[in-house]
């Protein structure tokens, strides 16, 4: 599993012209699967990610997390985390799961998120989105579960 984390004073997801996910302050999550990822996986993931302390406290210092600030959180859902270049200019993508898996695990990871948080924003799995953002810092966290 793989996410890219970044902390945002603004972002949203559009699908065919409908914003399907906004937020103000907060957290934008892109996830990607991996063919052996597990929803034990998903559960660390969003622990973690709700504890995470990226936003700046009052000396400036990166004490609180979203919970902290009362931050939201969007979460979108993006294979091409798992983009290899290695070989040719083409990426290949055979590191990514299954669409089954990565779409079960992607909802899952959203409904953990909104039992441990009490809210989230998403894109739609498998559309094509448009997201815009407003990174702050700017700030952005890489996590890859081969490194947990």
């Amino acid at each position: 599993m793989k996410l890219v984390i970044q902390r945002v004073t603004k972002a949203s997801v559009t699908v065919d012209g409908i914003v399907t996910g906004n937020i103000d302050k907060g957290l934008l999550v892109f996830l990607g699967v991996g063919e052996d990822d597990t929803k034990e996986m998903v559960d660390k993931y969003v622990d973690k990610l709700i504890k995470l302390r990226i936003f700046e406290d009052e000396n400036g210092k990166t004490n609180l997390s979203v919970k902290d600030v009362n931050g939201k959180i969007l979460v979108v859902s993006q294979f091409t985390l798992y983009a290899d270049c290695k070989k040719g200019n083409r990426p290949s993508f055979t590191g990514a799961g299954s669409p089954e898996l990565a779409e079960e695990l992607y909802e899952y990871f959203k409904e953990c998120v909104a039992r441990e948080y009490g809210s989230v924003f998403s894109g739609v799995f498998g559309a094509d989105m448009k997201v815009e953002l407003l990174n702050d810092g700017p700030f952005t966290v890489l996590w890859d579960s081969r490194d947990w």
